[in-house]
């Protein structure tokens, strides 16, 4: 088989990485890939970008590519996935109207009030005023969402009013997501503890992937301002056995028999954000139309199924009575960014110390990196998820983070307590 992998980030390593270990598997091509993964055996990166879908779709009926994987969101919402079904190409990931789960914020949230999945109250602005008005009746602290895409950053968690009225003013009047924040959504906040929850969908089955949890803040803590994600692990302890039963029968099922009734089947990898509050129900933080990014990087670590024989069964509609087999250990990824990130990002910065000793347990996926002259540097704001295998996640994250320091790179950093909670949850079970 030839699979194409669409996008160059994180994910995208990750997902081709997996794939090309798949037998069935001659190459895989990604566009555009990145320094990574023109490294991997079996892998050729293609110079096309992700949200080029003409010259996308046509490099896929020039080369007979039996499989495209969509990696990131911005071509899904585009329609890539209907593009390629027209031209008869398989292609994994939802269709445009499916997509707005995450295309829209207004839209996944009238969703979940009509299929009656548990989620934050919230309301939705165009108009200023009215969201200042709405702020000030219901007080700190409160989340504002762009509508739109914004690259994970669109989402600021207010503590106090006047954070969330400043937010909301740079949002609809300030144009600082463009397009994307020329509607808001203001919702309640909800305290608890955030998991990642993970499904590969044929339409009708949502098969369940192995549960993780991320840290989107940049500092320790979970503090400062929100960024694409610095880290994560997985499993998820908070997810146990039955935490696990009620997000599948409260959230994913639901929402795939809601988008089915609604004439949008979903076909592809649904990511729900779930907070679990105090109380033990979990609540829909944010859906995702694909993969989580660094979350693929630990779960596909883990994954011990063929990715390529899974995605193709859910495009045939064929996932019922199947399962997916796991590595037992837990996995750790910490995300590398570059001086700036978020806010901005320092490029072409020489990386040092990336070649490691051949073992199965310690894994560098690139991200934003790519070669010039003979060396590899930075190109954008996450550069690096250096992702282990341990019996826990203390041993796993104890072995990322001895890789992680042999990387050197100019205002290059990451957060040093990605797996904090998970790490103090296995202390404590051991005193």
């Amino acid at each position: 088989m030839k699979i194409l992998i669409v996008g160059g980030g994180g994910r995208e390593h990750a997902l081709a990485w997996k794939a090309a270990q798949s037998p069935a598997v001659e190459t895989v091509y990604v566009a555009p890939g990145n320094a990574g993964t023109a490294e991997e055996a079996k892998l050729i990166n293609i110079a096309i970008a992700a949200d080029d879908i003409s010259a996308l779709k046509d490099f896929a009926i020039s080369e007979k590519i039996d499989l495209t994987i969509i990696g990131p969101e911005i071509p899904l919402v585009a329609g890539i996935v209907d593009e390629f079904q027209q031209s008869n190409l398989a292609c994994f990931g939802p269709g445009k109207k499916a997509s707005q789960l995450e295309g829209s914020k207004s839209f996944s949230k009238a969703f979940l009030k009509r299929q009656a999945i548990p989620t934050a109250d919230y309301e939705h602005f165009t108009d200023l005023d009215k969201a200042i008005a709405y702020i000030k009746e219901k007080g700190a602290p409160i989340v504002v969402k762009a509508d739109g895409l914004a690259a994970g950053k669109g989402v600021v968690v207010a503590q106090e009013e006047a954070e969330a009225i400043s937010a909301v003013t740079d949002m609809l009047a300030g144009n600082k997501f463009g397009e994307a924040g020329s509607s808001v959504v203001i919702e309640e906040f909800m305290d608890g503890e955030e998991a990642s929850f993970i499904a590969i969908c044929d339409g009708t089955i949502g098969l369940p992937l192995a549960s993780s949890q991320d840290h989107k803040a940049r500092d320790e803590g979970d503090k400062g301002p929100n960024t694409g994600g610095m880290g994560a692990y997985s499993p998820a302890p908070i997810v146990d056995a039955t935490m696990h039963e009620r997000i599948m029968s409260e959230v994913i099922e639901p929402a795939l028999k809601g988008m089915r009734d609604e004439g949008m089947p979903y076909v592809g990898f649904l990511y729900a954000g779930i907070m679990i509050t105090a109380d033990g129900t979990p609540r829909v933080l944010e859906f995702n139309c694909r993969f989580g990014d660094p979350e693929t990087q630990p779960v596909l670590m883990r994954l011990k199924s063929d990715l390529i024989d899974l995605c193709s069964a859910a495009l045939k509609g064929e996932l019922k009575n199947r399962e997916i087999e796991w590595d037992d250990r837990a996995a750790l990824g910490v995300v590398m960014a570059s001086k700036g990130y978020p806010e901005s990002a320092s490029k072409g910065d020489v990386i040092n110390g990336l070649k490691i000793d051949p073992d199965e347990t310690v894994k560098i996926f690139h991200a934003g990196t790519m070669e010039k002259e003979g060396a590899i540097v930075t190109a954008g704001g996450r550069v690096l998820c250096v992702t282990a295998l341990g019996e826990n996640v203390s041993e796993a994250q104890l072995s990322a983070y001895k890789a992680v320091a042999k990387i050197r790179c100019e205002g290059m950093f990451f957060r040093k307590d990605i797996g904090y909670r998970a790490v103090n949850r296995e202390k404590t079970a051991n005193i």
